[in-house]
């Protein structure tokens, strides 16, 4: 049985409907990508799994659980943690702070074992280590985003889905950022991660999902899509 799987899941905004019966699974210990275009309903289906929005029809599956029907915060216990795009730093708080308030989630457990949890994290982010008592708003937007993926990691999930890491940053700040990535996935977490980027998506990824106005079109191993002239075209800048 795959960590997550959705069958024909079908989901929206009201009632529009923005996702048209899609299925995709996501195996234990993998990396899957989901590739589109703007509005092709990518960020949609990271919030229909997240519990942000409702199902319409179909089936999602985590961990053995079904969990198309339950609220975000239960979803968010089984393991599965989301990061949306935007980073949404609280402001007020440190850096430290913020990457603490990740852990929410998680009823009991002493201070000092969450503090040596966040110091594991800071080892994946140097670059925020020496900011962590810096407020979190006034990192640059780089930085910023490796504090919510940290954030994300203090609720110790089975699943992490990360919608655009690498949107408006500059190249250097997005090779840490990937780097950072591979090396989360090789602490045995698996990620479902939405990306602009297809290039560096698929230089981590085991396999990949190619969405077109909210329909899975596409599916494949990185080498097959790189390789598809429809995907190299639209999302890899080829001819």
């Amino acid at each position: 049985m795959p960590l997550l799987e959705l069958k024909q899941v079908a989901s929206g905004y009201g009632s529009v409907e923005a996702l048209h019966q899609i299925s995709l699974s996501v195996e234990a210990g993998e990396i899957v990508t989901l590739l589109g275009a703007n509005g092709a309903g990518k960020t949609t289906t990271l919030q229909t799994i997240s519990g942000l929005l409702r199902t319409f029809s179909g089936e999602i599956w985590f961990d053995g659980h079904a969990i198309h029907q339950l609220s975000p915060e239960k979803i968010v216990r089984l393991g599965l943690a989301h990061v949306p795009e935007g980073r949404r730093i609280f402001p007020g708080l440190t850096v430290r702070e913020n990457i603490l308030l990740g852990a929410s989630n998680r009823n009991g457990i002493k201070r000092s074992v969450l503090e040596n949890e966040t110091d594991e994290v800071f080892e994946i982010f140097p670059e925020i280590k020496r900011f962590e008592n810096v407020l979190g708003w006034t990192l640059s937007g780089g930085q910023q985003q490796m504090l919510a993926v940290a954030r994300g990691l203090m609720s110790r999930p089975k699943l992490l889905m990360l919608d655009e890491p690498s949107l408006g940053l500059a190249p250097l700040i997005v090779q840490n950022l990937f780097a950072a990535i591979r090396t989360i996935h090789s602490r045995g977490t698996t990620l479902l991660l939405v990306e602009q980027n297809a290039n560096m998506a698929l230089s981590v990824a085991s396999r990949g999902y190619v969405l077109d106005s909210g329909n899975i079109t596409i599916e494949g191993t990185p080498q097959e899509l790189l390789n598809n002239e429809q995907v190299r075209i639209a999302y890899l800048g080829g001819h």
